[in-house]
């Protein structure tokens, strides 16, 4: 005997809903939506490289934040190279202190960069290793983060303009902590700390440098030879390195000590 299925409303399916619920003793609880799905590394890769080229792009339509932002980066580069001189000095960590210094904090121009990005991002995706893309986009969102910190300092800087000539670890410490955006701070030493243990691992794989070397001539055709001369130069130093695990720690440990330091206002640790 086939029994009778009811076509059942919304009312009448809630009711029943809670008629069984009383009569089991339950308490129904409410159906969780489904997470959202984390975006991909493409999508990551495009959000970061538009924000950091907004940022350029805002700096060069003002010319006294365009100052401002200059003279942030040069005296950031004059400090890298001031606290790491000892790992710029060294044989075994002298490339990957470089690369550190003038690619993962560099205050040169990133013109070419940004526009090689602006027209091949769906290219990269196909044209890179899964992890050589995870360590561009991971790179490429820490200079977005970058480039967004060292606006907001400058704009502290154009409150209160420094005499270019007396710009010293005094009046840098000042505006680096009236900017704010600490929690920032920490996730970018937390973000080169991850580009450098994906760069690690890539120099493992044994074909990968190899295949770096390959891809010079193609990269060029793409129109993404600054973007394949970032991974070779990384590639190279933390290849040279034979394990990066100590040069992270010495480098990283300083970073923060620094940017806790400058969070409660004391710059004794800055280059005078």
């Amino acid at each position: 005997m086939v029994q009778e299925v009811r076509d059942l409303g919304p009312d009448s399916v809630a009711e029943s809903g809670a008629k069984s619920s009383a009569n089991s003793g339950t308490v129904q609880k409410p159906l969780k939506s489904a997470a959202m799905p984390r975006p991909s590394v493409s999508d990551r890769l495009i959000h970061a490289a538009r924000k950091a080229a907004d940022l350029r792009a805002a700096a060069l339509a003002d010319p006294e934040l365009a100052r401002a932002v200059a003279l942030v980066k040069a005296w950031q580069a004059y400090r890298l190279s001031h606290t790491h001189a000892d790992l710029l000095q060294s044989p075994r960590y002298r490339a990957a202190a470089r690369f550190f210094v003038d690619d993962l904090y560099g205050s040169g121009s990133l013109a070419q960069r940004d526009a090689e990005l602006a027209r091949v991002i769906p290219t990269l995706t196909r044209f890179l290793p899964d992890g050589a893309l995870t360590t561009i986009c991971e790179a490429i969102e820490l200079d977005a983060l970058s480039e967004s910190l060292d606006h907001r300092v400058a704009r502290q800087l154009m409150a209160a303009p420094p005499d270019p000539h007396k710009f010293d670890r005094a009046a840098y410490a000042q505006a680096y902590r009236q900017a704010g955006g600490f929690d920032e701070r920490n996730e970018q030493i937390t973000a080169a700390e991850r580009i450098g243990a994906s760069l690690d691992k890539l120099v493992r794989k044994p074909l990968l440098g190899g295949l770096l070397n390959t891809m010079r001539g193609p990269a060029r055709a793409a129109g993404l030879i600054s973007i394949h001369e970032f991974l070779v130069r990384g590639f190279t130093a933390f290849k040279s390195m034979s394990g990066a695990r100590e040069f992270l720690q010495l480098t990283l440990g300083r970073e923060r000590a620094i940017a806790q330091a400058l969070e409660v206002g004391d710059s004794s640790q800055l280059p005078i």
